[in-house]
């Protein structure tokens, strides 16, 4: 954790306030970018810090943007989780509650059918771009590759939570396994 100056605050702010207008699908699905940022761009934390932060805010219990919280409290203390977790939840939020009310009032529309149904497409696309950027640090290790691919097959085929794969994966992890 670094000491940031004013300046680097408003700068993660900022850059998480127009991520926030590009989080189609969630938060998550502009992890790409928050990665390329903070790691690649400010070198403020390391790729295994971004990774670790991901997996332990998605495991956790609650909502699923907790871990641009636990980014920006890796980046800056609790000031970072605050300029992370405003400029995230600001814009898209104004804009979900304004677009919610308009559309609600216009939904039989060609322009609103067209719109949501673009939707779908660009979620995905960003899902599996944050899904190859969670991969990197495993990626070349084809056992872990193919863990990670088993993964998706038991999830896309069956109701079991995702918590027991986790749990799976942090027994295997402590006995050396992977």
């Amino acid at each position: 954790m670094t000491g940031l100056g004013a300046a680097d605050l408003f700068g993660l702010f900022a850059h998480f306030l127009m991520l926030s207008l590009l989080a189609v699908g969630g938060a998550i699905s502009t992890a790409p970018d928050m990665h390329r940022y903070l790691v690649i761009d400010q070198h403020w934390i390391t790729d295994t810090q971004f990774t670790t932060s991901v997996a332990l805010a998605q495991a956790a219990p609650g909502p699923n943007l907790l871990f641009v919280a636990v980014l920006g409290w890796n980046v800056a203390g609790p000031l970072g989780a605050l300029a992370t977790m405003l400029g995230i939840m600001l814009p898209s939020t104004t804009l979900a509650l304004w677009a919610t009310r308009w559309g609600d009032k216009r939904r039989e529309t060609l322009g609103v059918r067209a719109f949501t149904s673009g939707l779908a497409p660009l979620t995905i696309g960003l899902l599996l771009a944050t899904g190859w950027v969670l991969t990197d640090p495993i990626r070349g290790h084809w056992g872990l590759m193919a863990l990670v691919g088993l993964t998706v097959l038991v999830l896309l085929r069956t109701k079991l939570s995702p918590i027991w794969l986790v749990a799976a994966g942090m027994v295997a992890g402590a006995l050396g396994w992977v």
